[in-house]
């Protein structure tokens, strides 16, 4: 019998931090980003963090990444996979309470548990090991004897339903039943795509999305969860 899945993001879904910033900080302590260029992204960091303008966490994360895409040429695969294991050891525990239960209840369920994230699949395969997920996707970037490239292929927003269509033809799963899981208006592609849909702690456009389509939104604060369903044009907290 085919069995139902259920699709994670794991950036601010599962992880409570951002496991591709996480990986930046690591190389960066380990002297193998520029400290120069590192700086922009610290500054861009505290812009955010001071919540100087509403787009100041997307001009902090495009800073970050363009830092990393001008450096990771030339990085070896050893020092990268090095910097993924120190974040994997320190983050790995450091989840939300609900998606980390949601993890086990379905599990016990016999659900397909698939991750899914832009971040690199290298520590995506990690993340997704540990908390025994059946699958996996990551952005995937190119390797030559040992090193980056620099040549990449980011697992974008419109690419994740492609991607999630693609694990549920690999893994003989049935689409009724199914869940997803995300929390910012990138993962609005993959969400459409299963029965239900869930924005957990989600970016204003995600939770705008959310109520327009009658998604059911979950917000964790503090040791509090807080389940808004969809009634009639209006939610229930639950």
């Amino acid at each position: 019998m085919a069995r139902a899945f259920a699709a994670f993001d794991i950036d601010g879904t599962i992880i409570r931090w951002q496991l591709y910033h996480a990986i930046a900080d690591s190389l960066a302590k380990d002297g193998i980003l520029d400290a120069e260029q590192y700086a922009k992204v610290r500054a861009a960091r505290m812009g955010w963090k001071n919540r100087t303008h509403d787009t100041s966490f997307h001009d902090y994360e495009n800073t970050l990444i363009h830092v990393i895409d001008d450096a990771i040429t030339g990085i070896s695969v050893a020092d990268f996979t090095a910097a993924c294991e120190k974040v994997i050891a320190e983050y790995r525990a450091q989840v939300y309470t609900y998606t980390r239960d949601l993890i086990r209840e379905l599990k016990d369920q016999d659900y397909l548990l698939f991750a899914i994230s832009a971040s690199q699949a290298q520590i995506v395969s990690m993340i997704a090991a540990y908390y025994g997920f059946d699958d996996f996707g990551g952005s995937e970037y190119e390797v030559k004897d040992g090193y980056f490239t620099g040549k990449k292929d980011v697992l974008m927003s419109d690419e994740k339903p492609k991607f999630l269509q693609k694990l549920v033809k690999k893994h003989g799963a049935t689409m009724k039943g199914s869940i997803a899981v995300g929390d910012s208006e990138s993962d609005i592609p993959m969400l459409s795509l299963v029965e239900k849909p869930i924005a957990f702690n989600p970016t204003k456009k995600l939770f705008t999305h959310a109520q327009e389509h009658n998604w059911q939104i979950v917000v964790e604060r503090k040791n509090m969860i807080y389940r808004m369903e969809p009634d009639n044009g209006t939610y229930t907290l639950v």
